[in-house]
């Protein structure tokens, strides 16, 4: 057998895997490491050791060797895959100066000076001062810079997970672009750092030269290293491709590459994405995302806290649910989708709508999560289902936007995430859009979505849409019930869709009583 392996690398907040795919997409071997996600010194941080990273990524990629039938010198390329804003100060020879701080760290700054000028006379009238606000409070680059001085001045390269683990990888400083996701001055239409008259480096005060060099998706970003090789047992000189961002991955993995078919990710983040040829702000203000795709632009919406529900309401309702699986010998979620069939749509009017988390323009940053028609007769199975039934309403409502500014019209739906293992998840989903839901052939979408990539720029394949018809497929699709379609259509045109605007002047009220959700750009 020739070189004609792809290495996806898969760093992600709960594992690190290393899986071999062939030039067909199918997934040959992988290795999944279980990680500590993060840890907090303080309540609300979330950190990791940049080299804890490191040092899994080597295990993973040690033992596919040793746990295969395939050799390091059959690997063609690497291609490196990781969670999205999180974040690597490092020095001059690339060791880190601080731990990582995660995109789930809650830490903020607070007293910035607003950004002003022209600038910021034109998000008064746009309405988007405290949207800038909360870029500013929320930018880690900002809290470091305020709190930890010395790190930021001693710092010589600023970089996301993917630009740090390239550096272990290839000793350079330089990151794909499509890993751009998060508080950076990233100019997201042009695919490279802001113009220096652009608002971002007044909000995100940094010198441009502690950013990495950037290259495309497909472009080569260098080649293992001689200690690299060593870590991984990949071969030196190995090249190793530019990929993108998890999602941006999962969603060219789902074979996601025409607006016409819609990218449903169940994850910690629920999400929902349309890929793009054109620059169209999926929210008005808010910036597309770069696709896996070069030139090609991710639409998103996102529910914060997504499919991170399904195991808090396991951990805060369902420990009988969870002893049940320990003594059958099967997952908790095995149990909790027994129940949820079990459940009759609608949740017998229990509706549930998902914003644990408040967002930038929607929902607002006062928003807070509701269960509404709570009676006597609903028990923890209504629950489990009605958070399944809600995030599936969010998601359409958020598709119903993407479609509105995009003025397309989606006709099949591929699922991806943990969530898209729950055949019921699956159902309910088809059921509440009213579209064919797909299960892909592979669970690790973004690591196969990395692997095409790799392919194209390694030439595999000749393009991405080669690739694509080459390596992706459907294992499984769940057809849309006629008596679901009818419940659920009713409830989210009659209920669903009047909860946040009727109950919105309710959680300003609470805003304003507590001081949660922080309110951004008020002094005092």
């Amino acid at each position: 057998m020739g070189q004609d392996l792809l290495l996806s690398v898969d760093v992600g907040t709960q594992s690190v895997r290393a899986m071999l795919f062939n030039g067909d997409g199918e997934l040959l071997h992988r290795v999944k490491v279980v990680i500590q996600p993060y840890v907090s010194p303080h309540p609300g941080w979330a950190e990791q050791d940049p080299k804890f990273y490191w040092e899994r990524v080597g295990d993973a990629c040690r033992r596919i060797w040793t746990e295969s039938e395939y050799t390091p010198k059959q690997v063609a390329g690497v291609a490196i895959t990781s969670q999205r804003a999180t974040v690597v100060n490092v020095d001059n020879r690339g060791e880190p100066l601080r731990p990582a701080m995660l995109w789930a760290d809650q830490r903020r700054t607070e007293g910035l000076p607003p950004v002003g000028g022209l600038w910021g006379l034109a998000f008064r009238i746009a309405g988007m001062t405290e949207t800038v606000a909360y870029l500013q409070a929320e930018a880690e680059a900002n809290w470091i810079r305020t709190h930890q001085p010395e790190i930021w001045e001693a710092t010589h390269k600023y970089l996301f997970l993917s630009g740090y683990l390239t550096f272990c990888f290839t000793g350079r400083f330089v990151d794909s672009a499509a890993c751009q996701v998060g508080y950076m001055p990233f100019d997201y239409k042009h695919f490279t750092w802001a113009k220096s008259w652009d608002w971002k480096w007044r909000a995100l005060p940094m010198d441009k030269q502690k950013l990495p060099d950037l290259v495309m998706p497909g472009e080569i970003l260098g080649h293992v290293t001689e200690e690299a090789a060593e870590h991984t047992g990949i071969p030196k000189g190995t090249p190793v491709v530019a990929a993108a961002a998890d999602k941006a991955c999962e969603v060219l993995g789902c074979g996601c590459i025409e607006p016409s078919v819609a990218n449903v990710s169940y994850g910690t983040t629920a999400t929902i994405n349309l890929t793009s040829n054109k620059y169209i702000e999926p929210i008005p203000l808010i910036p597309p995302y770069p696709s896996a795709i070069p030139g090609a632009y991710n639409l998103e919406i996102q529910i914060y806290r997504g499919f991170w529900m399904v195991p808090w309401v396991l951990r805060e309702f369902g420990e009988a649910d969870v002893e049940r699986a320990r003594r059958e010998g099967v997952a908790p979620e095995v149990v909790f989708d027994r129940m949820v069939a079990e459940t009759p749509r609608g949740s017998m009017g229990l509706v549930l709508q998902p914003y644990w988390a408040p967002g930038l323009r929607v929902p607002g940053p006062e928003a807070k999560g509701a269960v509404i028609g709570f009676g006597d007769v609903h028990g923890r199975a209504h629950l489990y289902r009605a958070v399944l039934e809600g995030l599936a309403y969010a998601l359409r409502e958020g598709k119903e936007r993407l479609t509105q500014r995009t003025r397309s019209e989606v006709r099949e739906l591929r699922v991806s995430g943990g969530g898209s293992q729950s055949d019921q998840a699956m159902q309910i989903t088809a059921d509440v859009f009213n579209l064919p839901a797909a299960r892909p052939h592979v669970h690790e979408t973004s690591g196969l979505g990395a692997a095409i990539v790799a392919s194209v720029g390694l030439g595999i394949h000749p393009d991405i849409s080669s690739a694509v018809s080459r390596m992706t497929r459907i294992s499984r699709v769940f057809e849309p019930d006629p008596e679901g379609v009818s419940i659920y259509e009713q409830i989210y045109q009659r209920v669903y869709r009047k909860v946040y605007a009727k109950i919105r002047p309710i959680y300003n009220a609470i805003r304003d009583i507590t001081g949660y959700p922080p309110v951004y750009g008020r002094k005092g």
